[in-house]
């Protein structure tokens, strides 16, 4: 059977159980889109930050694509 060599100190045993507690991060929701992200972050979905365009991602996409996502993007924004 395994035995420690060596006593495990309290600092090096709460270390370990600190992972115990952890929390899921925050999140808020985005303004023009309404999906969920992680605050002070361009939303991955929309590429908007703070109401204005940072990432244009219909710009990457093919036409059928963009017409697609603005439809969306208008049935959630009225």
């Amino acid at each position: 059977m395994a035995v420690p060599k060596k006593r495990t100190s309290k600092t090096r045993q709460l270390k370990r159980r600190s992972q115990i507690f952890l929390e899921p991060p925050p999140l808020t929701s985005c303004q023009n889109c309404g999906r969920e992200i992680l605050p002070h972050r361009i939303c991955p979905f929309c590429g908007y930050y703070k109401g204005r365009i940072i990432v244009d991602f219909l710009e990457k996409l093919s036409k059928k694509e963009r017409k697609k996502e603005k439809k969306e993007s208008e049935v959630k924004n009225p």
